[in-house]
């Protein structure tokens, strides 16, 4: 049968595919546009088994809050191309959309959520390796609730944090503030209470045994290696950190000056950047 380009026009615009595979479906679907959008759907599905040992490194990563609800999603490609398309981003950013509205609890509930058209998240995806001929997968999901929540995405899309907060109507500046400083300073928890024990065994450990080797008394030891673990907590645990704008404060003696009270509950940060 003929296909008219206003058809394949349509065609392209439901399922982001070429011309020719557009046309190709159309004329094998005899111009029923759902038949033809399973042979798409079926054509990409194949391409994206043949990628799925290929190694998906690069990506775009976003994040958003609504209330007290926050999320960043990072979906994954092999190009830094790609990652940079406008498509790409554009369904990134409808994949975060759908985990606010839904606040799946699970990646895998993310990817099982459907999409305005109906369609799951994992489709669409698979949709797209069928255009670009990249593998690409969902690699992360992470979320967080709080009184206030606020989220930052690094320029470039590779790198984003949310934070939450145990009190509402946290100033804008100031959470973002907050925000950022998770971002450039990785954080491996909000205080040293939320350091896994293994960590801080590890820690000891190793001051004691540079201690040892620096010949130092072993009557010593615990207490050099207390104080190294504190140092460690001051670097690494986000209300301990000093204050990236400003070094007199930790991140906790900034809350402070804004509320007594305030402090942050929790924190997520996604990175593709090698760090």
């Amino acid at each position: 049968m003929a296909v008219t380009m206003a058809d394949i026009s349509k065609l392209r615009k439901m399922s982001g595919a070429g011309v020719m595979d557009c046309k190709n479906a159309l004329q094998e679907a005899e111009g029923d546009f759902d038949k033809a959008m399973e042979i798409i759907r079926k054509k990409c599905q194949a391409v994206a088994a043949k990628r799925s040992d290929r190694e998906a490194s690069e990506g775009c990563v976003l994040a958003t809050q609504a209330g007290e609800f926050a999320a960043i999603v990072a979906l994954k490609c092999e190009t830094d191309f790609v990652a940079k398309n406008e498509q790409f981003v554009a369904l990134t950013k409808d994949i975060l959309d759908i985990a606010v509205a839904n606040k799946p609890a699970t990646l895998a509930d993310l990817l099982a959520a459907p999409m305005s058209d109906g369609c799951p998240v994992e489709n669409h995806i698979t949709d797209r390796v069928g255009v670009t001929g990249e593998k690409m997968e969902l690699g992360f999901y992470e979320f967080l609730t709080g009184a206030t929540t606020v989220s930052y995405i690094h320029p470039g899309n590779k790198l984003a944090t949310i934070v939450a907060f145990n009190q509402p109507d946290v100033d804008p500046q100031v959470a973002r503030d907050v925000a950022m400083q998770v971002a450039a300073m990785n954080p491996v928890a909000v205080n040293p209470n939320e350091v896994p024990q293994n960590v801080i065994d590890q820690k000891m450990e190793i001051a004691r045994d540079k201690a040892r080797q620096a010949g130092k008394p072993e009557n010593l030891l615990d207490r050099i290696a207390e104080g190294a673990l504190q140092k460690y907590y001051k670097e690494n645990t986000l209300l301990q950190q000093e204050f990236v704008k400003d070094s007199k404060l930790t991140i906790a003696q900034y809350l402070q000056q804004q509320n007594k009270e305030l402090t942050v509950t929790a924190f997520k940060r996604v990175t593709l950047n090698v760090e």
